[in-house]
C-alpha cells in the first residue's frame, strides 16, 4: 500500500443538510478520493479526474465543497488541510497545485 497524498482527519463531513460524520476522514490515494467514516467506512470514493472541488463563497477558510459522483459534500477541517486539499486534488488530477 503506498503512502497517500494527502490525508486529513477530524475532519466534518456533511451532504446538505445533515451531517454525514463530524470526526471522518478524506484520503486522496493511488488517483482516487475516499471519504470515510470515523470507524473507516467508505461514504463514497471517486478517481480525483471526476471530482469537482473548491470554496463556495459562504463558507469560511476552513471549508471546501467537493462533488463527488454527482453528490455534493461540505468538508470542513482546519484551515491549513482545507487548501491542502485543494492543491492535492489538483496534484493528482495532473494540476500543477498553487501555480496554476
Amino acid at each position: 500500500m503506498s503512502k497517500p497524498e494527502f490525508s486529513a482527519t477530524r475532519v466534518r463531513i456533511e451532504r446538505w443538510p445533515r451531517s454525514l460524520t463530524r470526526a471522518g476522514e478524506v484520503r486522496i490515494e493511488d488517483g482516487r478520493l475516499s471519504l470515510l467514516t470515523s470507524y473507516g467506512r467508505e461514504i463514497d470514493s471517486a478517481p480525483v479526474k471526476a471530482v469537482r472541488a473548491g470554496r463556495s463563497w459562504f463558507s469560511g477558510p476552513d471549508s471546501a465543497v467537493a462533488t463527488v459522483n454527482g453528490t455534493r459534500y461540505r468538508l470542513t477541517m482546519e484551515p491549513a488541510r482545507s487548501g491542502g486539499f485543494l492543491d492535492a486534488l489538483k496534484r493528482a488530477a495532473g494540476g500543477k497545485g498553487d501555480d496554476d
